[in-house]
């Protein structure tokens, strides 16, 4: 229903024109076509894929890989060698590598190590790090960070999402400003225009000197001036918000000229529930990101101090000549190859300035995050204080309002019986006019103010 009469309103707005002067568009309304449609939520929701690609990318490390090698050598019809292989490798998250090789090696001028059966010989087994790399190698250190990362751009999602529902919000709310102001700029020149023409007439009876109507005509161009400003103004706020109205397609709309924001004098049912918020605030995006990103770097730290670790690489085949001889005899055979690799620096110092670097990392980060925390928690604390004293200034306001309108209406009964002058009546209502538009400036103040609190809590579309 709120998509149907968005729809209504910015593409059949002609239509219903006839009809009516006007067309409210709804704050819910706007908002939940703002968060199906506009560009930056459709970015929010790629900053997943990023993740999952990502991720995708590190899991690419662990697939299996097959090759083939052949090299052969002819010279004078006479056959130096000539060798095959083809054989299959399997990482594993455990960090033992499964292998499985098959080689067939014949010539005049061939090595004796790399003689074979004339069937070929197969061979299968397994390598393992004993030293660095045990417990975490550079393959599984980026499959966890992108893990954390896929983390993250969720995280990133919403932060993304949040900055555009208070974007959203205060847009909407300034463009009602906007809308209030015009309102009131219009009724005082409606005002003007009637007490330019009672004076004009009065004049013309004998009851009111020419001056006076100089002075109503003055006061009439003044409001017309500060109307023409308005009109400006709403119309400059009407093309902001515009920016933020786009269809199923992807291509931006255009309110109709007559299409109106809700007043910012309905009933606002939108209470911050102090406590909650000062709770949520624990779980801020910007908070959430920082930790996933200590998070990497703690893997980053841990690499590095398996780095430190000496090198010790332990290889181990078995060997058969057909594949139906790889059963349980093979094990209790003495048909095998095995290596051993090891081997270390003496100082150490490349491995320990990074395992020292990684630390350093991870201590700065965690100040900084630790003075954002504080710097959240002032932000929401400033931000529930300005809407507990934006809603008492509301109020002290209305009452005011209506203070002036009272005297307003004394000071035409006065002018009414000729106690009054037409300058104290001029004065009496500027003064009402611009505490409305003061009022007004309050009401759009306290609506965009709520908002902000939920923001500082790191809280957007509901």
């Amino acid at each position: 229903m709120k998509k149907l009469t968005l729809i209504l309103l910015v593409i059949f707005w002609p239509l219903f024109a006839k009809a009516q002067d006007t067309l409210k568009l709804k704050f819910e309304e706007y908002m939940e076509w703002v968060r199906l449609y506009h560009p930056v939520s459709s970015q929010a929701e790629l900053n997943l894929r990023f993740g999952q690609m990502e991720l995708m990318q590190a899991r690419g490390a662990f697939d299996p890989l097959i090759y083939g090698n052949l090299d052969k050598k002819q010279f004078k019809e006479s056959t130096y060698y000539d060798k095959r292989e083809a054989g299959i490798s399997i990482p594993t998250w455990m960090g033992v590598e499964l292998n499985g090789v098959f080689e067939q090696n014949s010539g005049n001028f061939l090595s004796p190590e790399a003689a074979v059966p004339s069937n070929g010989l197969l061979a299968a087994g397994a390598s393992v790090n004993l030293g660095q790399g045990l417990i975490l190698d550079q393959r599984r250190a980026s499959l966890r960070q992108a893990q954390i990362y896929q983390q993250s751009s969720e995280v990133e999602r919403v932060r993304l999402l949040n900055e555009l529902n208070l974007a959203a919000t205060a847009m909407y709310w300034k463009w009602a400003l906007a809308y209030e102001n015009l309102n009131v700029l219009r009724e005082g020149v409606e005002l003007a225009t009637s007490r330019f023409n009672y004076v004009k007439r009065s004049f013309e009876q004998g009851d009111f000197a020419a001056i006076d109507t100089v002075e109503a005509f003055s006061q009439l161009l003044n409001r017309q001036y500060r109307l023409q400003e308005t009109e400006n103004s709403f119309f400059a706020t009407t093309q902001e918000l515009n920016t933020f109205l786009w269809n199923e397609d992807g291509n931006p709309m255009t309110l109709g000229a007559g299409t109106v924001p809700e007043s910012l004098f309905e009933e606002f049912t939108f209470y911050p529930d102090i406590e909650e918020l000062r709770t949520l605030v624990i779980n801020h995006p910007e908070l959430l990101i920082t930790d996933f990103e200590l998070a990497s770097l703690d893997v980053e730290r841990r690499l590095k101090g398996q780095e430190m670790l000496p090198i010790v690489k332990l290889k181990y085949n078995f060997l058969s000549e057909t594949l139906s001889q790889f059963d349980e005899s093979v094990f209790y055979e003495n048909n095998y190859k095995w290596g051993l690799t090891v081997y270390t620096p003496l100082l150490w110092r490349k491995s320990r300035g990074a395992f020292g670097l990684a630390k350093a990392k991870i201590d700065f980060k965690q100040n900084s995050r630790d003075l954002k925390e504080i710097q959240l928690r002032m932000k929401l604390e400033a931000e529930l204080n300005n809407w507990s004293t934006l809603n008492l200034q509301l109020l002290t306001f209305t009452e005011n309002v209506k203070s002036l309108q009272a005297l307003l209406t004394g000071e035409i009964r006065r002018f009414q019986m000729g106690e009054s002058s037409l300058f104290l009546v001029n004065a009496r209502e500027v003064s009402l006019f611009d505490s409305r538009v003061t009022l007004n400036d309050l009401a759009s103040k306290l609506r965009i103010s709520y908002a902000k609190t939920r923001y500082a809590a790191g809280i957007g579309f509901d």
